[in-house]
């Protein structure tokens, strides 16, 4: 299930500040490409301010989101092989991000070779994030995608037992999570809106009761 990025832990927070430190700001607008899947890259990107979000594109143009990056995060750490960038990576509204080059990374890690372990560790976690996301794509269909989605952005129940969403999507950015089409979400929540079991309140959308586990 793609999921939301993996949001600095403490320990590494002082790490990540030091570097984007040593890199240059630069400003993005919306819907930039900051990365393109292929190319060669020696850059990692520290968000400032604003959100990435990193995805892969087939032929056709279906989209799967891998992750999505806020302030303090940061994206391209796979430059450190020197080998072809694995993803894209576009910024969802005006961002600015410090640009570290591949040789002040490697620089930065031989005086901090502690960092270099917590750089393997999110490194991991998101290898995990990828494995599982390959693995719902692969083996729950479109519905139970959608409840995992819902189930994860949901926050914890008022005192009417109605959950939130901790952000706003849209249709379009909830196919992308889920590798399918647009007029497949707008169905499904209309069906789930039908059903009383979601309301959609400012665009927002609240879960009013358990979700079915099929439908």
């Amino acid at each position: 299930m793609p999921q939301t990025a993996d949001a600095p832990i403490t320990e590494d927070k002082l790490h990540i500040e030091a570097l984007a430190s040593m890199g240059v700001p630069r400003t993005y607008r919306r819907g930039a490409l900051l990365i393109q899947e292929g190319d060669t890259g020696d850059t990692l990107f520290v968000v400032l301010k604003g959100r990435l979000r990193a995805y892969l594109a087939d032929a056709s143009g279906r989209e799967l989101t891998l992750g999505v990056f806020g302030a303090m995060e940061y994206v391209g750490e796979m430059a450190l092989d020197g080998g072809p960038r694995s993803a894209n990576v576009e910024a969802l509204e005006a961002t600015v991000c410090s640009v570290v080059s591949r040789a002040t990374l490697l620089q930065y890690i031989a005086q901090h070779p502690e960092f270099a372990l917590q750089l393997m560790a999110r490194l991991i976690r998101r290898a995990r994030l990828a494995t599982e996301s390959a693995r719902s794509v692969a083996l729950i269909d479109v519905y139970g995608r959608l409840v995992l989605l819902l189930e994860k952005l949901a926050m914890p129940a008022n005192e009417h037992g109605h959950r939130a969403l901790r952000e706003r999507l849209t249709h379009q950015q909830m196919a992308h999570h889920l590798a399918c089409s647009r007029e497949m979400i707008s169905r499904l929540l209309k069906d789930l809106e039908n059903g009383g079991y979601i309301a959609v309140r400012d665009r927002w959308i609240h879960l009013l009761k358990p979700l079915p586990s099929r439908w």
